[in-house]
């Protein structure tokens, strides 16, 4: 999908993002990313320090928040910042489902040079897992 700087106004809502988090989806992202902390991959450690399980990478789940906005834009490089707080973690249970991150958004104020300011909310389970999240995308 590409949206148009003229065609959105303050209020405007993001398609909903739904995004699958498997175990093996943090085996990949750890791999990727280098990050083998293994509270992201192993349940013993996780509920050690006091886990209810295996979470997902902060990181990967802003990454879910980001895709989000690129599939709006339509274009990966729209993106010009972003940022969050990690509020809660991603568990992850070890089954071929994994858990289910939501993410909607919508517009909260147009800027100058075409782009836009987007506050977005991620969920995992009914709970938001990403605090203070936006982003300022440039459309075309």
């Amino acid at each position: 999908m590409t949206v148009s700087y003229d065609a959105v106004e303050v209020g405007t809502e993001l398609p909903e993002g739904r995004y699958q988090v498997r175990r093996v989806d943090l085996i990949r992202y750890a791999g990727a990313s280098g990050d083998f902390n293994p509270i992201h991959w192993s349940e013993r450690t996780a509920r050690s320090v006091g886990l209810p399980n295996v979470i997902a990478h902060g990181m990967y789940t802003m990454a879910l928040a980001g895709r989000a906005l690129t599939d709006w834009t339509g274009d990966p490089g729209s993106v010009r910042e972003f940022g969050v707080r990690f509020t809660k973690p991603v568990p992850v249970p070890d089954d071929d489902t994994g858990t289910e991150v939501v993410v909607t958004g919508r517009v909260a104020a147009k800027l100058d040079d075409r782009q836009v300011r987007v506050d977005l909310v991620a969920s995992c389970a009914g709970e938001k897992v990403l605090g203070q999240a936006r982003a300022v995308v440039a459309l075309p």
